[in-house]
């Protein structure tokens, strides 16, 4: 009976180390896999950071953070018109990469404009409104729209939309437009109101 007991008693040492240096290298698999996200995190903080924040989807991606997550992974870092050579020249230095040109299969390069919408055409049909991705458009269904410039990205995605092309993307350098509409303000004649 002895050496069943031995050796059984030999399985559930050898059973026990087994199990503990299995269980002390799935700890460490655990914290390097934590630290590898940890840093990939971080990454993905700073090539987002590096990207315009326009949310325009030219890059193929529905925003920019989407961007940033497939650049840490490996996709081209070179598909940003809206982020142009200072935003590829940042991010190849942050990833230490070659730097590329702006891959033309998702646009070109352009300056920095402004949606405008020539409120005395606006039908009121919210199709800018749904198309905005970061909500600079004020209106409601069957009213008149405008555009929060301080908001605007200039991600030329409320244009297409309009079925009576009452939007512009203006260069943010150029002159400004001249008013259209009289100001709402400005139109009313009140007794009340003493000029």
């Amino acid at each position: 009976m002895l050496p069943v007991i031995s050796h059984w008693l030999t399985q559930l040492v050898i059973g026990s180390s087994l199990l503990l240096i299995t269980a002390f290298a799935l700890l460490k698999l655990n914290r390097y896999l934590r630290q590898q996200l940890t840093i990939q995190k971080s990454l993905v903080k700073r090539i987002n950071r590096a990207l315009p924040q326009t949310q325009c989807g030219q890059c193929g991606h529905p925003g920019c953070l989407p961007y940033a997550r497939s650049i840490s992974l490996g996709e081209a870092s070179n598909k940003c018109p809206p982020g142009g050579h200072e935003t590829i020249l940042e991010l190849a230095e942050l990833l230490n990469e070659p730097v590329r040109g702006l891959d033309p299969a998702h646009g070109e390069f352009r300056n920095f404009s402004v949606a405008v919408i020539r409120e005395d055409e606006c039908i009121g049909c919210t199709k800018c409104i749904q198309a905005c991705p970061v909500d600079a458009i004020l209106g409601g269904p069957k009213l008149m729209h405008t555009v929060i410039a301080s908001e605007c990205t200039g991600c030329d995605l409320c244009v297409e939309p309009c079925p009576v092309d009452c939007i512009d993307m203006i260069n943010q350098l150029a002159p400004s437009l001249p008013q259209t509409t009289t100001p709402y303000f400005n139109s009313l004649s009140s007794p009340w109101v003493n000029s």
